[in-house]
C-alpha cells in the first residue's frame, strides 16, 4: 500500500443531510477549534440542494450554534472554518452535475481527496463511479462510506462490487461510528495495554459475556426506514458484531489497520451459525407496545409507523465464539428501543471462585467477579470484587461486592468530550483505516445475520410484545436463565 498523505480537500456528499448537521459539520468545527485540520484543507459540500457557497456557509454556521454549547464557540474559529468551505450541487443520477462537481474537485485539489459519502446507500456505487469516470477517483483519493452498507449480504457485495470499480479496497474507508468512540478505542488499551487481564481473557476465568446496546427513543420520524431494516440490521449487524469483535479477538501483532481488521474477521468467521436450526432456541425478537419512557407515556411501534408490522425493535441473542479462547463462553447480545436507559455496556462475568474457605453466611454472600464497560452515556469501568462486611463478625463473616471504579469524567475532568466522528475524519483524513471495516468483515457479519432472519422466516416467529419503558420481553430473561445466568439491569 502506498503511503497516503493528508487530504487536501474533503468533499461531503449529503453535507445538507440529518447527518451532516448533527455530526459531521460539529466535528470538523471542532476540529478546526484545536487546529488539527491539515492548513490549506478545503471542504466541499454537496447535496441536491440548490445552494450557494454563501447559503451553505450559512447552513454550517446554524448547525454550529445549534450543536456546539456556547463555552466552546469561538468567532476565530468558525471564520477559519468556513472560509474552507465551498458548495457545488450535484446528484449522483445526473450526468452534467457529477461532471461540474469533478470539475470543481480539480480546481480546489492540491493533493490527496477524501470523498465522505452521507447518502443513502443506493448513491455510494453511482457517486463512486461518477467520480472515476470523470477522472477524480484515481490514485490520491480515498472514500469513506456510512453504514449501513446494504441491507443483506446480496446487497452489501453489489454495493462494495460496484465502489469497487472506482476504488481499490485500500482506499475504501467503511464507517461504523461506535468505533470512534473513546470508551470503545479505551476497550482496546484496557484488554492490551495491561497485563492484569488478557491472562484472564479466556474461557478458562470467564463464565459469560454481556454486550447491550440500550435506546429509550421510538423510531422518532425514521419509521419507513426502520421498518425495512429492524433491530437486527440497524444495530446488531454493525455496532454490536464490532464490539463482539473487539472483546473476543485475539492480541493483534500491531494497532495498524491489516492486523486489527484480520483479527476481528477471524472473530466473525468463528461465530457459530444461528440458523433455522436453533433461532427458537438462541434468539428472542420483541416490539415494543404503549408504556411509559422517561416519565411520559408514548405510543406503540404500530400506532407510530401508522400500520401493524413484524418488524423487530428489540432482539437479544445467544452467540458462541466457537475456538480455543471462547469455547463454551456465551456471548449474549442485546438491543432494543424503547428500552428503560440508553446505555452501551460490556459486562464481563468471571468465574467463580473454585472453593470457599469461608462456610456459613459467606457462602450465601459470595458472587462472582464482573468487569463492566460503560460506553455511553458516560463512560466508566467498574471491577466488582468481594471484601468482607464491616463488623465483628460474631454470627459469621460476611462478605459484600464492591466496585472499584474508573470514572472518565473525574480522571480526565478537563478532557473535553469528543464527538465520534472527530477521530473519524482525522484518521481517514490522513489515510489512517485501523477503525474502519474491511470488506470482507462487512459481508462476514452479513453472511451470519441473514441466516438469523432467514431462520426466524421459516420459522414464523412473530415479535413479542413488550411495553415501552422495559427490558424486552419476557422470552429474553429465560434466553439467559437456561444457562444460569441474568441480564445484568
Amino acid at each position: 500500500m502506498s503511503q497516503a498523505t493528508p487530504a487536501s480537500l474533503l468533499t461531503i456528499f449529503g453535507a445538507t443531510g440529518d447527518l451532516a448537521r448533527r455530526m459531521l459539520l460539529p466535528s470538523l468545527y471542532s476540529l478546526q477549534a484545536e487546529h488539527l485540520l491539515p492548513d490549506g484543507m478545503r471542504i466541499l459540500g454537496t447535496a441536491r440542494s440548490e445552494l450557494d457557497r454563501e447559503g451553505f456557509s450559512n447552513l454550517v454556521a446554524a448547525s454550529i450554534a445549534e450543536r456546539i454549547p456556547a463555552a466552546e464557540r469561538s468567532d476565530e474559529a468558525l471564520r477559519g472554518l468556513l472560509e474552507r468551505l465551498d458548495y457545488c450541487a450535484a446528484g449522483a443520477d445526473d450526468d452534467a452535475s457529477m461532471q461540474a462537481l469533478a470539475g470543481r474537485v480539480d480546481a480546489l485539489r492540491n493533493g490527496d481527496v477524501l470523498y465522505h459519502m452521507s447518502t443513502a446507500p443506493r448513491f455510494y456505487g453511482p457517486a463512486c463511479q461518477a467520480l472515476a469516470a470523470n477522472g477524480v477517483a484515481g490514485p490520491g483519493t480515498r472514500v469513506m462510506l456510512e453504514k449501513p452498507i446494504g441491507k443483506d449480504l446480496a446487497s452489501a457485495i453489489a454495493i462494495n462490487d460496484s465502489v469497487a470499480m472506482a476504488f481499490d479496497e485500500e482506499r475504501i474507508f467503511r464507517t461504523d461510528h461506535y468505533l470512534g468512540k473513546e470508551g470503545v478505542q479505551n476497550l482496546i488499551a484496557l484488554r492490551f495495554g495491561n497485563s492484569l487481564f488478557e491472562p484472564l481473557w479466556s474461557a478458562r476465568h470467564i463464565e459469560q459475556v454481556q454486550i447491550t446496546v440500550g435506546e429509550t427513543v421510538g423510531v422518532e420520524g425514521r419509521g419507513d426506514y426502520y421498518d425495512d431494516s429492524g433491530a437486527l440490521r440497524d444495530m446488531l449487524q454493525n455496532h454490536l458484531l464490532q464490539l463482539l469483535c473487539l472483546v473476543a479477538m485475539e492480541p493483534p501483532a500491531r494497532f495498524e489497520p491489516t492486523a486489527v481488521r484480520n483479527e476481528k474477521i477471524k472473530v466473525l468467521r468463528s461465530l457459530r451459525p444461528i440458523d433455522r436450526g436453533n433461532v427458537g432456541t438462541e434468539s428472542v425478537i420483541g416490539q415494543y407496545t404503549a408504556g411509559a419512557s422517561e416519565g411520559r407515556v408514548v405510543p406503540g411501534y404500530a400506532e407510530e409507523l401508522g400500520r401493524a408490522s413484524r418488524t423487530e425493535t428489540f432482539v437479544a441473542l445467544r452467540a458462541h465464539v466457537d475456538n480455543w479462547r471462547w469455547s463454551g463462553v456465551p456471548f449474549y447480545l442485546r438491543t432494543g428501543k424503547r428500552l428503560p436507559s440508553r446505555s452501551t455496556e460490556i459486562y464481563i462475568q468471571f468465574r467463580k471462585v473454585p472453593y470457599s474457605i469461608f462456610g456459613g453466611p459467606a457462602d450465601t454472600d459470595m458472587r462472582p467477579n464482573g468487569l463492566l464497560i460503560k460506553l455511553q452515556p458516560e463512560e466508566r469501568i467498574e471491577l466488582d470484587l468481594m471484601s468482607k462486611t464491616p463488623g465483628l463478625d460474631r454470627a459469621g463473616l460476611r462478605l459484600s461486592q464492591v466496585a472499584l471504579d474508573l470514572d472518565f469524567h473525574e480522571e480526565f475532568l478537563n478532557s473535553r468530550k469528543r464527538i465520534a466522528y472527530e477521530r473519524l475524519y482525522l484518521d481517514a483524513i490522513e489515510g489512517n483505516g485501523t477503525l474502519f471495516v474491511r470488506r470482507d468483515e462487512t459481508e462476514a457479519a452479513w453472511q451470519w445475520v441473514d441466516a438469523i432472519a432467514d431462520g426466524w422466516r421459516d420459522a414464523g416467529m412473530l415479535p413479542k410484545p413488550y411495553p415501552a419503558g422495559t427490558w424486552g420481553p419476557g422470552a429474553s430473561v429465560s434466553l439467559v436463565d437456561r444457562l444460569g445466568h441474568g441480564w445484568r439491569e
